[in-house]
């Protein structure tokens, strides 16, 4: 019968992560146990203990990786280009992040432990709207618009992609990244590019 080669302690932690990435994504937190991770794994509970000191501590270092592989990808993708070209930009990044890391992506999506703060898709995507933000303030300010007012557009503009994405990854016949990523930037920059100085609501009856 031959041995099992035994992993080194960076092998093992990188298996475990990957072993919960796949559990979290398809039942989400609350719904597994250590007993599951650990047979998942082939391994026992004191060796995830060891490595994370629980199911917890496991979670919060995958939805960390998972937080800033897509922070990473959009603050890149908005890092140059024209104002429209960066609204299509992030969206692409964030679709491209959707469609090749679907279990990651699910992690995000799915209800975060009690009590946390982060670890959550709505933390994550506040996270993005300020990036976004200092680059829409950055415009408005050229533009001659109130600045103050570039977080309001910023987490309009990423709330918009994200439930999108949700749609999308789902979606029995799914458009292509780049005509996804084009709708999207289209619909918001036509907003954009008639933006009113002083936008009014409509008026009460």
């Amino acid at each position: 019968m031959e041995r099992r080669k035994k992993l080194s302690a960076t092998q093992r932690r990188d298996q475990l992560i990957e072993v919960g990435r796949k559990a979290f994504a398809d039942k989400g937190f609350e719904a597994v146990s250590m007993e599951e991770l650990a047979e998942r794994a082939g391994v026992s509970k004191p060796i995830l203990y060891q490595h994370f000191g629980g199911k917890e501590g496991l979670y919060a270092v995958i939805v960390d990786r998972e937080m800033g592989a897509l922070v990473g990808l959009i603050s890149e993708a908005i890092s140059s280009g024209t104002p429209r070209e960066r609204v299509e930009q992030a969206a692409s990044a964030f679709l491209g992040y959707v469609e090749s890391n679907p279990d990651g992506f699910a992690v995000l999506c799915h209800d975060s432990p009690a009590g946390a703060n982060e670890g959550s898709l709505s933390s994550i995507m506040n996270e993005l709207a300020d990036r976004v933000g200092h680059i829409f303030a950055s415009e408005f300010k050229k533009a001659g618009y109130k600045s103050r007012t570039a977080p309001i557009y910023a987490h309009a503009l990423v709330g918009m992609v994200a439930f999108v994405g949700q749609w999308w990854v789902s979606a029995p016949r799914r458009p292509s990244v780049a005509a996804v990523s084009s709708h999207i930037a289209s619909l918001a920059w036509m907003g954009l590019r008639h933006l009113p100085r002083k936008p009014e609501g409509l008026p009460r009856r």
